[in-house]
């Protein structure tokens, strides 16, 4: 097993952690209500990471996160994943949500046909299981009639709809930040 290094930081809706291995990003944690949770789900996750401080190109994604989750137009396509350890399928599927940009959205299902599987909710069950959110915006894909669909973070589904509130994008559930907005 490659050695893994990992760091805590704090963007705009709480504090996150992200896990990097030589080859690349391993993993980013969305914000737990502490920061002992956070670093327990970390330390169950990725056995025998150490936090360090972030090499550059870690330091570079951590600042494009933060930035992103901070209402900034940021695309983080360039930051380089290590994703050794996930299956083929979800690679692929991960690979197509990462072409979705801020403030858009596309559903499971149109992911699906990308993809020629007939079952959207295996897309589903990969987005749940996607260790690098934002960088992999899983948030960004929806159910079908504009729905938010489920989400793995802590927060749910509630948190989905912050994120996507932030970069702008109108989902069923979401509310317009203006008062008088047009959806």
């Amino acid at each position: 097993m490659t050695a893994q290094g990992f760091a805590l930081f704090d963007t705009a809706v709480g504090r996150c952690a992200i896990v990097w291995s030589a080859q690349g990003i391993v993993g980013v944690l969305l914000p737990e209500r502490d920061d002992a949770t956070l670093r327990g789900r970390l330390v169950r996750r990725y056995r025998g990471a150490r936090e360090a401080a972030p090499p550059t190109e870690v330091a570079r994604a951590i600042e494009g996160i933060v930035a992103l989750i901070a209402g900034e137009r940021r695309d983080l396509t360039d930051v380089v994943l290590d994703l050794s350890g996930v299956p083929e399928f979800n690679r692929r599927v991960y690979a197509v949500a990462r072409t979705i940009k801020p403030g858009a959205t596309l559903t499971y299902g149109a992911i699906a046909v990308q993809l020629g599987e007939p079952d959207a909710r295996r897309v589903g069950e990969a987005m749940g299981q996607n260790p690098c959110p934002i960088i992999v915006p899983c948030h960004r894909v929806v159910a079908a009639g504009r729905k938010s669909g489920g989400f793995s973070a802590n927060g749910g589904a509630i948190t989905k709809l912050r994120l996507l509130a932030i970069e702008g994008a109108e989902v069923d559930g979401t509310l317009p930040l203006f008062e008088g907005a047009k959806r």
